[in-house]
């Protein structure tokens, strides 16, 4: 009969004092009570045996019941002890769960990153470096968003990624950009079109041919249109593709004048199945870039990543 009328009193106690009680206090009792004995806490919490003591002393006083009976092979806990060690057991097991999970995540033993690339990018840059991350750190899960220039740049402002490798340029002051590598972009064709071999051309006189380009909404349909523009002439593609690696293969059927980074080429001009337009016109150049949110740090998955493209 006691022993009911004890136990919501400890509650009552438990709810008024827990806020003023000290998280270490706690801590001690839990100790105490999984070793059965307080020289086992004391080493488990480099604390001393007085110390350990002094606390339980503390807390019963706090608590208004005994909780350990003192003998000399250890302490037992008292029915009341019991009832708070189970409740505080699953608290203080979540607590070194995290703390577990913690130090895995700072050694780079767990985790994932989250990256945003183009087409582009993953072709011409990236994938090297994510197989050298695997071999360096093989148990963190990377998660790769193969997106358009401004989707990726969408989802780092959401934070739905932690960083974007993408072409520049990009204009927004939210986003900190770190320049890698430059990019060339040329003019293809395929052999109907011979006749335009070595010829000096102007943009403008595209205009007279078909041109397959990338879909609106891509970076690299951005940049063609603002090319075109900055010479006065509009862009009109006769066809219009998801994918840069789909240009090509366009082009060596003889479908339009296509616009490509060198990379995306290189193979085809080898062999002759398309050849390099002669643009007399500048055509800006582009980088591969990483993006990082300024307002969210990177994790130090992330940060190792980042740091292994180049960026320190």
């Amino acid at each position: 009969m006691i022993y009911f009328v004890i136990i919501p009193k400890i509650f009552l106690w438990i709810r008024r004092q827990l806020r003023f009680m000290n998280f270490e206090t706690y801590r001690i009792f839990y100790y105490t009570a999984r070793y059965k004995n307080i020289t086992g806490a004391a080493k488990a919490l480099f604390l001393t045996q007085p110390t350990v003591s002094h606390a339980i002393a503390g807390l019963e006083k706090e608590l208004g019941c005994q909780l350990f009976i003192r003998s000399k092979k250890g302490v037992q806990m008292t029915p009341e002890a019991e009832l708070l060690y189970r409740h505080l057991s699953k608290a203080f097991q979540h607590v070194e769960d995290g703390e577990r999970s913690l130090r895995d995540h700072l050694s780079l033993s767990e985790g994932q990153i989250r990256i945003g690339a183009s087409e582009t990018t993953l072709h011409y840059f990236l994938l090297p470096y994510l197989e050298q991350f695997r071999a360096a750190y093989p148990h963190i899960r990377l998660k790769i968003s193969n997106t358009t220039t401004p989707a990726a740049l969408h989802a780092l402002r959401e934070h739905a990624i932690d960083f974007a490798v993408i072409i520049a340029p990009v204009a927004d002051d939210s986003i900190e950009i770190h320049e890698l590598l430059e990019i060339r972009d040329i003019f293809i064709a395929g052999p109907q079109f011979s006749q335009l071999k070595d010829t000096p051309l102007h943009l403008s006189d595209l205009n007279a041919y078909p041109i397959v380009s990338m879909e609106p909404g891509t970076g690299t349909r951005e940049h063609l249109e603002h090319i075109f523009a900055s010479f006065g002439c509009h862009l009109t593609p006769d066809i219009e593709l998801a994918t840069t690696d789909l240009i090509t293969p366009m082009v060596s059927h003889n479908l339009g004048i296509g616009f490509v980074p060198y990379s995306f080429a290189e193979s085809s001009l080898i062999n002759g199945s398309v050849f390099q337009l002669n643009i007399v016109d500048p055509i800006p150049r582009r980088s591969i870039c990483i993006a990082v949110n300024k307002e969210f740090p990177l994790s130090v998955a992330a940060g190792k990543m980042v740091g292994l493209l180049g960026v320190t």
